[in-house]
């Protein structure tokens, strides 16, 4: 009776070690793999990727969430642009997991980073809308300030 015990705490640590370590922080975009080498293209000796300046990596990720937003219809794509950040995880930029989600609370569309945040979102309509609308204000402001 024991061993089942155990087997069963042990099964239940692991799921919650799983559920807690795969939130939408660990969700971060993934790039294509690049094709397997072919006989006919020789394999060049283990070459380190050449590192990025702060500004190529700020370019690389403005691409790739700018490719992610297009996936929208035009309209959510100008509330997205609007909002900027996850309701959320409001260190996320909408696009930077994948296309962003639009979930509707009181009527109002919203966008999160990903599914992992829609249950927080949904489970407290004013305080969502409230950050939607914070978060819209700062992305205005953040536009008509001149960046340096």
């Amino acid at each position: 009776m024991t061993s089942i015990s155990s087997r069963w705490l042990a099964t239940g640590c692991l799921v919650a070690f799983l559920s807690w370590n795969l939130g939408c922080d660990s969700a971060k975009p993934t790039t294509a793999a690049s094709p397997p080498a072919t006989a006919s293209k020789p394999v060049a000796a283990a070459q380190e990727p050449a590192e990025l300046t702060p500004e190529q990596e700020a370019a690389q990720l403005a691409k790739e969430i700018a490719e992610e937003r297009a996936k929208l219809s035009p309209e959510d794509q100008q509330l997205v642009a609007a909002q900027e950040w996850c309701v959320i995880s409001d260190e996320e930029r909408l696009g930077s997991m994948g296309p962003p989600l639009k979930v509707m609370v009181n009527g109002e569309p919203v966008f999160i980073c990903c599914k992992g945040c829609q249950r927080t979102a949904l489970a407290d309509p004013a305080a969502t809308l409230k950050k939607r609308a914070e978060l819209i204000a700062k992305a205005k402001q953040e536009r008509a300030t001149p960046a340096k």
